[in-house]
């Protein structure tokens, strides 16, 4: 089977006009947006790239001010190191041992350990609130149950408004 090409001088032009100007739209386009594509394609590139953290060395030792020389010499004693500091109190030997006693399959071992660490409170566990969602529970207490004095009806009429969702509130209708 043929394509049947009936395409006339007319045709013809209007289809070399419709390049033409499609043409023009890309680059006009171009010009004004490119600049904006190529920046927002850095960015993208840039934000794949694995972030690359700087290294920390161990800091030297400084050196110790150098000695009179009328004085003796005495060998270098060695610095004592810094004991390692952590982010939180050691753990109590009574609750390391149930590490060791049974296994987290039967609910002893691990198991009863992590449950025993997270019955204590943050603040005898941690130096310092590790992770800014600490800061909202730290030092709180132990939790105060408070008895509700007021009946229902009293709470029903203090929590709702009376005007409506989106009226002014009267500060009659506010309950203090």
């Amino acid at each position: 089977m043929s394509r049947q090409l009936n395409i006339d001088t007319l045709r013809q032009n209007f289809w070399k006009e419709e390049y033409l100007r499609e043409k023009m739209l890309r680059c006009e386009w171009y010009r004004k947006y490119g600049s904006m594509v190529k920046a927002k394609q850095k960015a993208k590139a840039a934000a794949r790239l694995p972030l690359k953290l700087p290294t920390l060395h161990p800091k030297a030792p400084l050196s110790p001010p150098p000695a009179p020389k009328s004085a003796p010499s005495k060998a270098p004693s060695p610095v004592p190191e810094a004991p390692f500091q952590s982010e939180m109190y050691p753990v109590p030997p009574v609750t390391r041992a149930l590490l060791y006693e049974g296994i987290s399959h039967d609910f002893q071992g691990r198991y009863r350990y992590l449950n025993t660490r997270k019955l204590d409170m943050p603040e005898t566990r941690y130096l310092f609130p590790v992770t800014t969602s600490f800061t909202y529970g730290w030092q709180l207490g132990p939790p105060v149950k408070q008895e509700l004095v007021s009946c229902k009806m009293c709470r029903i009429e203090s929590f709702f408004r009376k005007n409506g969702a989106f009226a002014l509130l009267d500060p009659r209708d506010l309950a203090l």
